[in-house]
């Protein structure tokens, strides 16, 4: 004897729609979803999970917060890191932390230092080379002057101008706001 569903009359257009499925039971909405009963009390008390309003529990509902509040790795229900936002927020913070104690090392080793050192730094060695290119001319003046045949002290006097005339424009490029101000030496 063959049966044909042609002749069954098509559901009912609410027995389409899948009504939420409700509960009483804390223990069955656990074993439903694979996790103990404590569990879910646990989750129920701090908040991440809660019943309706007539007692019962919808387990759908039930599953989708666990899932969006599960901590990564702790939960079965937890999907990857970085799917939830909880999950993001927890790759972030050790993100943070992980950064941290890399800086902490680096600064250990001395491979960095505070701004206030940095600058202090800087500021010597820009003396040290703004010393050493002043003072250039007159250690090669002697010996341009000889090559040339022509008097030292005008060979260094010219030297010394054009390496001041230089430092200006350099000076100038680094800090444009200093020269407004005029020039101490005019």
């Amino acid at each position: 004897m063959q049966t044909s569903t042609a002749l069954l009359p098509p559901p009912h257009p609410s027995q389409e729609m899948r009504l939420p499925e409700r509960i009483t039971s804390a223990r069955d909405v656990a074993r439903r979803l694979g996790l103990s009963h404590t569990a879910i009390q646990k989750a129920e008390q701090v908040g991440r999970i809660r019943r309706e309003t007539d007692g019962s529990w919808d387990v759908e509902r039930v599953r989708r917060d666990l899932t969006a509040s599960a901590v990564p790795g702790r939960s079965p229900l937890a999907p990857p890191g970085e799917d939830t936002p909880l999950g993001r927020l927890t790759l972030a913070r050790l993100a943070l932390g992980v950064e941290a104690q890399r800086l902490a090392m680096d600064q250990r080793k001395g491979r960095l230092m505070d701004v206030v050192t940095a600058n202090h730094r800087i500021d010597e060695f820009a003396a040290g080379m703004r010393d050493g290119v002043l003072n250039w001319p007159a250690r090669v003046s002697g010996q341009i002057a000889a090559e040339i045949g022509r008097d030292p002290h005008l060979v260094q006097t010219i030297l010394q101008e054009q390496m001041n005339a230089l430092l200006l424009e350099v000076a100038d490029r680094l800090d444009p706001s200093a020269s407004n101000e005029p020039d101490p030496r005019a």
